[in-house]
């Protein structure tokens, strides 16, 4: 009788679970962005209200300068990285770190190949960017010029160095690709974090363009 009643105790007891606990590095990285959205913010607003001391009209003859056309194409160079990026984390959820066929057959591509396409528009991104800037200082408006141009080179420069802090991201994850033999859940998260990170500097870059550039 004791041991069918140790039996029936053993039977009841109740399951062992693990705890379902959201990673900590996913958790940091959403928690850093969200300061980095009120740095962002803060930019915008020294923008607006250098804007509203100046007027209207101040800041529209200055954002005559701008090239548009330029700079609408490097945003949806930019905003088109998003996508190799988000198809790069599918595929490290599916730890596929590598193509299984030919280069030209993009069904096949793993995490690598979709997280180098989404490099190298990035790159493309800040190599215009780049020209633009050289582009406005040759024909005399430089960062110290007045207040548009400042607010213009900090809000747009302070977002190209947030591009850059991604592309050596990038760089970090497709380097672990290369030198570990297999790929880990460390490796998949890592590699998850970057796709936060780079997706909201896309989303920034969106606001960015529509102030500066559209609204002007």
């Amino acid at each position: 009788m004791a041991a069918v009643a140790t039996a029936t105790a053993t039977q009841a007891a109740p399951a062992h679970r693990v705890p379902n606990r959201p990673n900590l590095v996913s958790v940091g990285t959403i928690i850093w962005l969200a300061s980095e959205l009120m740095f962002f913010a803060a930019l915008f607003a020294i923008y607006f209200t250098l804007r509203s001391v100046s007027g209207d009209a101040f800041f529209k003859a200055n954002a005559a300068h701008l090239d548009v056309t330029l700079s609408t194409i490097n945003t949806i160079i930019l905003v088109s990285s998003s996508f190799p990026c988000q198809f790069g984390v599918f595929a490290a959820e599916r730890h596929q770190v590598k193509r299984t066929g030919s280069i030209l057959n993009v069904r096949r591509y793993g995490m690598r190949e979709w997280y180098i396409l989404a490099f190298i528009l990035g790159a493309v991104f800040i190599s215009l960017q780049v020209f633009e800037y050289s582009s406005l200082v040759k024909d005399g408006h430089p960062i110290s010029e007045n207040q548009w141009t400042s607010a213009f080179f900090l809000a747009t420069g302070f977002h190209g160095l947030h591009v850059t802090g991604g592309l050596l991201a990038f760089l970090m994850v497709l380097m672990r690709t290369y030198k570990a033999k297999r790929f880990t859940h460390d490796q998949e998260i890592s590699a998850i974090v970057v796709s936060y990170y780079w997706h909201f500097v896309d989303v920034v870059w969106i606001g960015l363009f529509f102030v500066i550039y559209v609204l002007k």
